[in-house]
């Protein structure tokens, strides 16, 4: 392969001198060409499907017309040179893309610019398709490009050539609550070289290069798209060689500050876009091929159907655009939460559906936040509310959504936050072809909340799309977006997406200015809310920050709107909280106790407390209680996180119970908890009556000497079943002053009777 790559690359950079060369003579013609001779037979088809359109009144190349099809051919033969010089040559600055997937399974060489204008990235590959197949599924952008809202051709021009220019108006989603979408006004050029290859390219049209005036703005920034595309060449004996060029401004300093390296990163774009197209067009080639097959029933094409409506109901819900029908209600005095509705039935299950059924139907509302996270690896932070929803999820909150789509959908008047959780089992569909994305049903057990609802204690059923959880993947997105679904699931069940979006901020800067509080006020510097940690201006250089998005949509009756829209608020922020201890609890940080995100006091980070945990039983029992001679950073705590034994600290105060402040994994499965609920469970609560006299007998010596072995003996989990161990060791661990911190015990050999 790279071989053959290297061979295509010198012949492509011979193309490009030869085609820079035609390009200038041409341009020459051109500007001594008289403007009488000008061919106008597409004029018409130019203008038409553009209404308002003119010609730039200050164009900077006065002798080109570029609003006649002739002008048109110039700036695509330029965008077709510059678009090659990029894709095979060096008119980018490129660098190897690190962190991408060796052998054979790879989509091929990714290179990300440095120290260009705007942010560019490329792809390089090898797919079985044929050029002309490869070059349809690329241009119906929408189909492959997440962030594609819509893509409009409004007008479609041959060319003398035998090519296309196509002129395009693009929008494109926000990632993040808190900056406007970008839209793209595009010319659009396919052709074919003299070796058969085939090439698409394209750029914005603005001001510089003349033409006609697209669509105004409206709610969007426009960007701008530099010279970009893909270039396909045929291989002997079948399959294709494709070059693939992402070159894009999007206007970063139109963004707040703490937001503008989701703007400025090539990596980012890379990932989105250009990675995305590559591994796109491998899936569809493995499923022509038959290599990949799927079970349950359905076809992947229905299955990528569903993935793609539950990534667009998310950016729907995120963006909450007005021409969809969204309009803000007025907030009840907090800004962190914003609460929109949709009135049209359409919003949620389209027009196929009978709408006199269901004549209280209000609509749609929506309920979203963003926030910054400091130290917490986005893939980490997701995969764990994948995979341990009951942290953060209601059971009160999700049987309402799910009650929205049975015969009689409102049966539960609104959701009451507060059940107790409930267990998930998580039911593969289907994988792309490298596993960074997955969708899959989850099953959540059903429960009654008393003897008259005794009717929702059934399962109830969640269509999942879970992407970005590999943490040694750069600049992806991690996402989580679930629709609830009735057992029927049906190819076109209506699904209302609720998530959680976390992206990397990679920044170009390390200090104070760049490390800024969880608090999302103080961070873009609105409202009176905000507060700085107390270490917020002594960080180290190490500064990994993100961005998290949660947006959470329910359906309502008009009666009940102002009752759900007080309920989603209250959960929204209840998520927000259980996302922050949760993040807390995971984060590998490097910083010591007291920078980073905002913690309970005194309560150090858990690495720290991890470190303290085994050296402190080191020094009292003279034992290694994990293998730390050969453990450096994260890999400490993930030793301690998956202990065989249960291991969990307490608070240690003379005047008040002890209360547990942190289990591993086998800990809270002992106590049958969570993290989050975790913190309500007190010590003498889970001892029998014998071990709390042994422990009472025993604590002086703790207190002296540091550690103390219990016996065997019982104790009962926070559900109340019994649970039997064969010995128990209690020690105190000290922090880095040596000063106590908090009681550690350790359950060996425990179960439940």
């Amino acid at each position: 392969m790279n071989k053959l790559l290297m061979e295509e690359n010198d012949r492509l950079q011979k193309q490009v001198s030869h085609l820079v060369y035609e390009n200038g003579y041409m341009r020459q013609q051109l500007h001594s060409a008289p403007a009488t001779t000008t061919d106008n037979s597409c004029e018409s088809v130019v203008m038409s499907g553009q209404h308002q359109q003119q010609q730039n009144p200050t164009p900077q190349h006065p002798q080109r017309d570029a609003s006649n099809p002739a002008g048109l051919l110039a700036v695509a033969e330029e965008t077709l040179a510059e678009f090659l010089s990029k894709a095979t040559g060096t008119a980018v600055d490129w660098v190897q893309m690190i962190g991408m997937k060796p052998g054979p399974d790879s989509i091929g060489i990714v290179a990300v610019s440095r120290n260009c204008s705007g942010v560019a990235a490329r792809a390089c590959g090898l797919v079985s398709l044929d050029p002309t197949k490869i070059a349809e599924i690329l241009k119906d952008c929408p189909s492959w490009f997440r962030d594609c809202r819509c893509l409009d051709v409004l007008s479609v021009i041959p060319t003398g050539n035998g090519g296309t220019i196509e002129l395009i108006y693009m929008q494109t989603y926000a990632p993040t609550t808190l900056a406007a979408a970008r839209d793209f006004w595009l010319l659009r050029y396919s052709t074919s070289l003299e070796d058969g290859s085939l090439v698409v390219c394209e750029r914005s049209l603005t001001s510089s290069t003349g033409g006609p005036t697209g669509p105004p703005p409206s709610s969007f920034v426009r960007a701008e798209m530099l010279a970009s595309g893909f270039l396909i060449r045929p291989c002997e004996g079948g399959g294709s060689i494709i070059h693939i060029v992402d070159h894009v401004d999007l206007d970063a300093w139109s963004v707040p500050e703490v937001l503008r390296p989701l703007y400025e990163s090539s990596k980012i774009l890379a990932q989105k876009m250009t990675m995305a197209a590559m591994r796109h067009i491998r899936q569809i080639a493995q499923e022509t091929s038959g290599e990949i097959q799927y079970g349950g029933g359905r076809q992947p094409a229905v299955l990528r159907t569903f993935s793609q409506r539950l990534s667009r109901g998310f950016n729907d819900a995120i963006n909450g655009f007005l021409d969809d029908g969204w309009s803000l209600l007025s907030s009840d005095g907090g800004e962190d939460v914003t609460v929109a509705i949709n009135s049209s039935p359409n919003k949620f299950l389209g027009s196929q559906y009978n709408w006199s059924m269901l004549p209280a139907f209000g609509g749609v509302l929506c309920a979203k936040a963003s926030m910054l996270l400091q130290n917490v690896p986005p893939a980490l932070l997701v995969r764990f509310l994948r995979e341990h929803r009951s942290e953060w999820a209601d059971y009160g909150v999700d049987a309402y959504s799910a009650a929205c789509l049975k015969a009689s959908p409102y049966a539960v008047p609104c959701a009451r936050p507060g059940g107790f959780p409930s267990s998930h089992v998580i039911l593969p569909l289907a994988h792309t072809v490298e596993h960074e994305e997955f969708l899959e049903v989850v099953r959540l057990e059903g429960h009654a909340f008393s003897p008259e609802d005794v009717a929702l204690a059934r399962d109830m059923y969640l269509l999942q799309l879970c992407s970005g959880i590999d943490e040694n993947t750069v600049g992806a997105c991690a996402q989580l977006v679930f629709a609830p679904i009735d057992e029927s699931f049906a190819d076109d069940a209506p699904l209302l997406a609720s998530g959680f979006r976390v992206i990397p901020l990679d920044s170009k800067q390390d200090g104070p200015a760049a490390s800024r509080t969880l608090d999302l006020a103080s961070a873009l510097e609105v409202g009176s809310g905000g507060t700085r940690p107390a270490g917020g201006t002594e960080l180290s250089n190490y500064n990994s920050r993100s961005v998290l998005t949660i947006a959470f949509q329910f359906t309502f009756e008009n009666h009940m709107r102002d009752n759900v829209a007080a309920m989603a608020r209250q959960y929204v922020r209840s998520v927000v909280g259980s996302v922050q201890r949760v993040a807390m609890a995971i984060s590998p940080s490097r910083l010591g106790p007291h920078a980073g995100p905002k913690a309970l006091p005194g309560s150090p980070e858990a690495l720290t407390l991890a470190r303290w945990i085994s050296r402190s039983y080191r020094i009292h029992t003279g034992g290694e209680l994990l293998r730390a001679d050969s453990l450096t950073g994260d890999a400490l705590l993930k030793q301690l996180w998956h202990h065989s034994d249960a291991i969990m600290c307490c608070s240690l105060k003379t005047n008040a119970s002890p209360v547990f402040t942190f289990a591993n994994q086998a800990g809270l499965d002992m106590l049958e908890t969570t993290l989050v609920a975790l913190q309500d469970i007190m010590l003498d609560k889970i001892l029998d009556e014998a071990g709390r006299k042994i422990l009472c007998t025993e604590f002086a010596k703790i207190m002296q000497q540091g550690f103390a072995y219990l016996p065997g003996g019982m104790c009962v989990s926070s559900m109340g079943r019994a649970v039997s161990y064969e010995q128990a060791v209690a020690w105190k661990v000290l922090d880095d002053d040596d000063s106590n911190h908090c009681l550690a015990f350790m359950f060996m050999n425990w179960s439940f009777v």
